[in-house]
């Protein structure tokens, strides 16, 4: 299996403006994808953030298995840490964000208050890793297209301030992940979800893990989508890989299968997923 790594120098700096600009901010609002909520946490973002108030926000719900996305939410709310599942477009996700970052925020805005300082909107930064759907977002909280939107990693290049009501201000930064993966099914994981732009790994290395997962978690979903026989799954993944590529007619071309089998899964064609399972409460949780 070859080695995934992205770290392009805009990234870098991008880093260096977060650890710059974040004592002008309130709050960080760490965006991560509901399909990975740990996989998509860079741990950059907690070393720059440090003991700033923190608000994770799952985005892409609708792609991501419900049941754990609610398992999700109950785990974030034993270690008291504030976080909402979104579907970035509803019309009461604007509403949802700033009430929520309000109630973080209440001791500090009373104090300003009882010192007589003047009304000021609450000032957030979005950080997430790339293609997590931040610019939907950002777009929908200030009701315009100010942040360039892509369905590939790497679209918004540079950082910004956006207004999105007279209560809340945003800095908008570009998508980061960090130097190094230590554990390669992060990076399978990332690219699978399609935060790792697709030159970079090798398709059926990810196909491969894709298959894996849905074997042991969807299997049903995954006999449907291809037509496979119950038999199927008694062969090895690289030989399923290979049956699936049969049953797409495209003869042994399993690099085009690998590619239809990742897209199909980050388009739902196999219901939503989520590839991080959430902790059990009390226990720790690996990736």
């Amino acid at each position: 299996m070859s080695t995934i790594q992205w770290f392009p120098g805009h990234m870098a700096k991008a880093i260096r403006q977060m650890e710059e600009n974040v004592h002008l901010v309130d709050i960080v609002f760490e965006l991560v994808d509901a399909r990975i909520p740990a996989s998509s946490r860079n741990p950059e973002v907690a070393r720059i953030a440090k003991d700033k108030p923190h608000l994770i926000i799952l985005t892409k719900k609708d792609l991501a298995d419900p049941q754990q996305t609610a398992a999700w939410m109950r785990y974030y709310q034993t270690q008291r840490q504030p976080a909402i599942s979104i579907d970035s477009r509803a019309n009461v996700t604007p509403k949802q964000i700033t009430r929520i970052a309000t109630s973080i925020l209440a001791d500090k805005l009373a104090a300003e208050k009882a010192k007589g300082l003047r009304e000021r909107p609450m000032r957030a930064m979005t950080v997430g890793v790339p293609n997590v759907g931040k610019s939907t977002l950002l777009n929908h909280l200030v009701s315009r297209k100010a942040a360039q939107v892509g369905d590939t990693p790497g679209v918004t290049k540079g950082q910004q301030w956006l207004r999105s009501s007279k209560h809340l201000e945003l800095l908008d930064t570009p998508g980061i992940l960090w130097p190094k993966f230590k554990d390669q099914d992060v990076a399978l994981k990332l690219a699978l979800t399609g935060a790792i732009k697709e030159k970079l790994y090798a398709k059926d290395d990810v196909a491969l893990f894709e298959l894996k997962f849905f074997r042991q978690y969807h299997q049903a979903a995954l006999q449907e989508r291809y037509h496979l026989a119950t038999e199927d799954f008694e062969l090895s993944d690289v030989d399923l890989l290979l049956r699936i590529t049969e049953k797409l007619g495209m003869r042994d071309d399993y690099e085009r299968a690998s590619e239809r089998l990742i897209f199909d899964a980050r388009r739902s064609k196999m219901g939503g997923f989520t590839l991080d399972r959430a902790p059990q409460v009390g226990k720790d949780h690996d990736n």
